[in-house]
């Protein structure tokens, strides 16, 4: 089988491996460095991100944001922040923007082609290799150093950067199978399931729903108790619920499986009795008009109509002078707390981000591998996810900038076999 070597192989041509590759070869300008990617170009998923905008940061940057054995944030403070990569480092202006979750940050430009431009530019600057349409098969230790197995060509390196992604967007290169080599390798892999994505519930549940949106307040409930809660646009599907403020709680579904439901509160500006006060005005107010009108001065008609239908065991078209307190009681109690079972998360193609990845005992605080001396991992690889709303990529910006800053430092070009 033919090969080539390099100082440096980073596998992935994604947001953490360009990175990686450029952050490595600016501490070890001497060292060859490749970026391996199986997609006939790198960068696929970076153009897809924030509907093609690239929501890349956000201001607002907590603990809070990020969930798994990884501890991002930690490693998010220890790099330079988006201005400092993107504006000083790759001429990149960059600008607020009022899409997803407030203090996104964008590109000027509103693409996200932009930022992918950027990066090639800069790995054609330093000579970093792109090896496009090559799918990693096996990786190995060998000579020192590590060998990546393809379907006819063996590539060599000193120090190997694993950026592959997790299972997410499959048609953008992630499709976990780097992930499963590395579990055959004796990693520890915690558990995976979709994150930044829509949650399924039962069709029936949401019979009459398909394309409302509402505006509200969704909380995930195990137990009784409420594991967290998000303030958005609610959108149904015909088996599904999404909306940002659902993809931010679909991560909770990797350690509540069977055993969460969604509580909509689809009108939290409202406190029960206000509500019910407004409702009993409405009640004589519109006395004579069929039931299915009772809320369509709050609602969209399927909305109401779907509300009413759940509340109170009547005909649709019975008057609501007919309402019994007791109803309209019932009715408040359902707008305030609707719950759906959920039943798993929507699949792969529809899901931003891996909840699960390689545990953090894997690897140390340079991201090096402690299994095998040389390797890195950065991105989405690792056990850690972000909510929506560009937090993602930035971990992936700083784990590329820690794992191949930690590579390149490594690297003696004097030691080349």
């Amino acid at each position: 089988m033919n090969g080539r070597y390099y100082d440096i192989a980073v596998v992935g041509g994604g947001a953490s491996g360009l990175t990686a590759a450029i952050s490595a070869k600016e501490v070890c300008p001497e060292a060859k460095i490749a970026v391996v990617e199986r997609l006939p170009r790198v960068g696929r998923k970076i153009i897809a991100t924030g509907n093609g905008k690239c929501n890349l940061s956000n201001l607002n940057i907590d603990e809070g944001n990020y969930h798994g054995s990884v501890k991002a944030l930690s490693v998010i403070r220890k790099m330079p922040g988006y201005r400092t990569f993107f504006s000083d480092y790759l001429g990149v202006v960059c600008a607020f923007g009022s899409e997803g979750r407030e203090g996104g940050i964008y590109p000027r430009s509103n693409s996200s082609a932009t930022i992918v431009n950027a990066l090639r530019n800069r790995l054609k600057q330093l000579g970093i290799e792109e090896i496009c349409d090559w799918q990693v098969t096996g990786i190995a230790s060998a000579n020192g150093g590590f060998a990546l197995t393809g379907v006819n060509e063996k590539i060599s390196c000193k120090r190997l950067i694993i950026a592959a992604g997790g299972y997410a967007a499959p048609s953008f290169g992630t499709d976990g199978g780097v992930l499963r080599i590395l579990r055959d390798m004796g990693y520890k892999v915690s558990k995976i399931c979709p994150a930044v994505a829509p949650l399924r519930v039962d069709p029936s549940a949401v019979k009459g729903l398909k394309g409302v949106r509402v505006k509200g307040c969704i909380s995930a409930v195990s137990g009784g108790k409420i594991l967290r809660s998000e303030k958005g646009e609610m959108q149904f599907g015909e088996n599904s619920i999404s909306g940002i403020c659902v993809f931010n709680l679909a991560y909770l579904f990797q350690q509540y499986e069977g055993k969460m439901l969604l509580s909509a509160d689809l009108l939290p500006d409202f406190t029960e009795k206000e509500l019910a006060d407004y409702l009993f005005g409405i009640r004589t107010a519109r006395a004579e008009l069929p039931l299915e009108e009772l809320l369509t001065g709050i609602f969209v008609k399927n909305l109401a109509v779907y509300v009413m239908k759940r509340a109170v065991d009547r005909n649709m078209t019975d008057k609501i002078a007919g309402l019994k307190n007791a109803e309209i009681m019932a009715v408040v109690k359902l707008v305030k707390d609707l719950r759906f079972e959920v039943s798993g998360c929507s699949g792969w193609q529809s899901a931003q981000a891996t909840m699960g990845g390689i545990h953090s005992s894997c690897v140390d605080e340079r991201l090096e591998s402690r299994l095998h001396k040389g390797l890195y991992l950065c991105g989405e690889i690792l056990d850690t996810a972000g909510d929506c709303g560009g937090y993602n990529l930035q971990w992936a910006w700083s784990s590329g900038m820690l794992a191949g800053g930690s590579c390149g430092k490594s690297v003696k070009i004097n030691d080349r076999t």
